[in-house]
């Protein structure tokens, strides 16, 4: 797959990231599998992964300020 903002390769990586998800909360996902453009840097999140990423954003904590969370493949 190319990349849709500078047409250079995607390539599988493991990152981490960061959802808002409320006005004061804010969840990271660790060990994230993203396809990453090895030129600009841009990511996209394939479907199957975005839904268990959304899964376990509807369990985080609503309450607390930043949750850290592993994503388990």
């Amino acid at each position: 797959m190319n990349c849709q903002t500078c047409g250079a390769s995607m390539e599988r990586q493991v990152t981490d990231l960061p959802f808002k998800t409320g006005n004061q909360s804010i969840v990271i996902l660790k060990g994230l599998p993203v396809l990453q453009c090895g030129n600009c840097r841009e990511y996209i999140i394939e479907d199957s992964v975005m839904e268990k990423v959304e899964a376990i954003l509807t369990k985080a904590n609503a309450t607390a300020e930043l949750e850290i969370v592993r994503y388990a493949a």
